[in-house]
């Protein structure tokens, strides 16, 4: 029951929060910022993948970002947040991966997001992975 209500506080959350972005050499990291309700957990483990990734721990990034991914599925949010969020998240555990020289599981999360959610900032990622890895 406490997960699920936590699950609804976060998502109820994010209806105010923007995203924005960090710079990770010319890839674009998704946070959440300017949540003014209660999602300490949720918030956390999503900024917790961009700033993992900045800091170069990738292996720890991806292990984060994939808990996010996981909590958006469960959700019972707004949808178009949720997909929202979970293309954010998509494209944060794929620059990760690529970063970690993990390219095909990398490539496919930037896919997979851009299918979700065509935002600027997730066709970015997948723009420049494609230019790195020519493809």
């Amino acid at each position: 029951m406490k997960f699920t209500l936590l699950k609804t506080i976060a998502l109820g959350s994010l209806l105010t929060c923007s995203a924005a972005m960090a710079n990770q050499g010319d890839y674009k990291l998704m946070v959440i910022e300017d949540s003014v309700t209660a999602a300490p957990a949720f918030e956390k483990s999503f900024n917790s993948c961009a700033l993992n990734v900045e800091s170069r721990n990738y292996e720890e990034a991806e292990a984060i970002c994939t808990q996010a991914i996981a909590l958006l599925k469960q959700s019972h949010g707004p949808r178009l947040k949720v997909r929202e969020l979970t293309s954010f998240a998509l494209s944060n555990r794929g620059v990760a991966r690529i970063k970690a020289q993990k390219d095909t599981a990398g490539i496919s999360d930037l896919y997979e997001a851009v299918q979700i959610s065509k935002n600027s900032l997730v066709t970015h990622n997948l723009t420049r992975a494609k230019k790195e890895l020519s493809l």
